[in-house]
């Protein structure tokens, strides 16, 4: 075990201890810690990693869903910290079952805030409401921040470096603040640990009629989606939705769904659009490796507004923000990036058509 992990480890246990292990004090606890024994400043990563690869006294690892990969390097019964690794990463919208704090050990990320007001249980795994971006801001090398637990905490993280390295200080579970909904903007909030088995198998042999081309394959997701109810119909149109718009099928395949489920199924078309456009700006930055390009693929993806976009490339780069954009524009255009239309169409989203 790394000792400056056990040291920290040990202090936030004593503090917490002192507080009969309140669980409103966790995330104070966790984020004074982080900032008066800041791993960014205590930490030799490369070290770290060689420890951990050849020592084979290392605490339990669990799986949290987190990280690429994810090392617990203190456990617990009550909380854990865990380092998260990040090569592509850019975390969905999600809220936690758990609370804490975390801390930039390496790189950098856009961190965005968000609420879903206007809520409404479709099922006990699916919600309908209005996701509305609250804030969003840069966060550095050394930035620690606080996770509560529950939906008052909505948040995504897109990471601009790779690797980018977390360190988080976190509960085991909170009881009570689930399902650690996963937010699908504008409209959907999904239990992405719940698993439908029938209907995940019927997804998985969907994809085996789309991978022979199977000539009935829109016919009979038609059919499925006239009989489904909307949480399984949503479920099966989210896996088909690119099969079907690049076989021209998805209109008539649309009308079966929107005519069973009638404004909710309005609300699913806006959320499909969006599913489309994020999976694409993510995939687009898989293939830039230039920093500052990738900077702006997240803002882009994450801020929906020109000046907020503005604002947070001055508070990062020198001279006027419009001059750095229109050449990063330009950069990427020379530099061929895939789907540059794609980087057009997000402009003109986020009002910034004229660069």
């Amino acid at each position: 075990m790394d000792p400056f992990f056990a040291t920290l480890g040990q202090s936030v246990l004593s503090r917490w201890k002192a507080c009969n292990f309140d669980p409103a004090a966790f995330p104070g606890i966790a984020r004074t810690l982080l900032e008066e024994l800041p791993p960014a400043e205590h930490v030799d990563v490369s070290e770290l990693l060689r420890e951990f690869l050849l020592n084979d006294a290392q605490p339990p690892q669990s799986q949290s869903g987190f990280g690429q990969p994810e090392l617990v390097v203190f456990e617990d019964p009550r909380f854990y910290i865990q380092l998260l690794f990040w090569l592509d990463g850019s975390t969905d919208i999600h809220q936690h079952e758990f609370s804490g704090a975390f801390h930039v050990l390496e790189g950098s990320s856009i961190h965005s805030r968000f609420e879903f007001a206007d809520a409404q249980s479709v099922s006990a795994r699916l919600r309908v409401g209005n996701l509305r971006l609250v804030g969003t801001e840069l966060l550095e090398t050394g930035r620690t921040e606080e996770i509560h637990s529950g939906r008052g905490f909505i948040h995504a993280l897109f990471h601009l470096e790779t690797p980018s390295i977390t360190v988080v200080v976190r509960t085991q579970s909170d009881p009570g603040t689930g399902p650690q909904f996963t937010y699908l903007p504008p409209h959907f909030a999904v239990d992405p640990f719940f698993h439908d088995t029938l209907t995940n198998r019927r997804k998985q042999l969907l994809d085996v009629l789309e991978a022979v081309e199977d000539p009935g394959y829109a016919h009979i997701v038609a059919e499925m989606l006239g009989e489904l109810d909307f949480e399984r119909g949503f479920f099966i149109l989210q896996n088909c939705v690119v099969a079907l718009r690049s076989s021209g099928e998805w209109e008539a395949v649309w009308e079966v769904f929107a005519k069973r489920h009638g404004a909710k199924a309005d609300l699913a078309a806006l959320t499909f659009e969006e599913i489309l456009r994020r999976d694409a700006l993510v995939a687009l930055r898989s293939t830039v490796t230039e920093v500052e390009h990738r900077f702006f693929l997240a803002l882009l993806l994450n801020v929906p507004e020109a000046g907020q976009i503005l604002k947070l490339v001055a508070e990062r780069f020198p001279g006027p923000p419009e001059a750095t954009v229109r050449r990063w524009v330009r950069e990427m255009a020379e530099a061929g990036v895939e789907d540059s239309g794609l980087v057009a169409l997000a402009l003109r989203g986020a009002g910034l058509a004229d660069f």
